[in-house]
């Protein structure tokens, strides 16, 4: 559908200001982002393709502006960003540009949100490797990235530091009664048996020195 016209008012939306509408020869015709609205002014022409190029544009901010609240609310991997992207309907030419972006700004890099991950992980809620591992390439991060921020965890170190949490809860407990319950918990977090039953061992005993 042809739009080209004369722009004859550009005012921001009441409720949006970082957002201009445009009017074409006295009717509104779309809207835009104040930083591409900046570049245009009352009396100029705009042609079918000065409008979609505009329109692009704008798309495009609209993507990187969700994208960037998106990663800053929390770390995101770069997989996650996408699947977000594409379920707000954004087109794969959007999508590659809008990643470009953040990755250029420095908000979006896998290798960063990995080692964060594990960091949070280890410090807040010890688990295995292998759980961590999961947890990583469920959020799309690629398995040589996993691994190498998991290269200096040890699942002894972690297991000890689950079971040295948990055991704070289980006081009054009979002591059995704490190993069993400790090693279930440990299972829940991803430990094989022997490095749980280790843990839960080393945890104990040092509790009753």
């Amino acid at each position: 559908m042809r739009m080209a016209g004369t722009i004859t008012v550009l005012k921001a939306q009441t409720h949006h200001k970082s957002r201009v509408n445009v009017h074409l020869d006295g009717a509104y015709a779309f809207s835009l982002a104040l930083i591409h609205a900046l570049w245009l002014k009352v009396g100029q022409f705009l042609s079918d393709e000065d409008i979609a190029q505009l329109k692009s544009a704008d798309t495009l901010e609209q993507a990187a502006d969700k994208a960037a609240n998106f990663v800053l609310y929390r770390p995101r991997s770069t997989a996650e960003v996408k699947r977000r992207l594409q379920r707000a309907g954004a087109d794969e030419n959007t999508i590659e540009h809008v990643i470009e972006r953040l990755a250029s700004a420095g908000l979006l890099d896998d290798a960063s949100f990995s080692e964060a991950w594990v960091e949070s992980r280890l410090r807040s809620s010890p688990r295995s490797k292998r759980m961590i591992a999961w947890e990583l390439q469920q959020r799309g991060v690629d398995t040589q990235t996993v691994k190498a921020s998991l290269a200096e965890v040890s699942d002894d170190a972690s297991a000890f530091n689950a079971a040295s949490k948990r055991f704070t809860r289980l006081a009054g407990l009979p002591p059995l009664e704490q190993k069993r319950k400790l090693i279930a918990y440990l299972a829940s977090k991803g430990f094989d048996y022997e490095t749980a039953q280790e843990a839960v061992d080393k945890v104990m005993t040092s509790a009753t020195e």
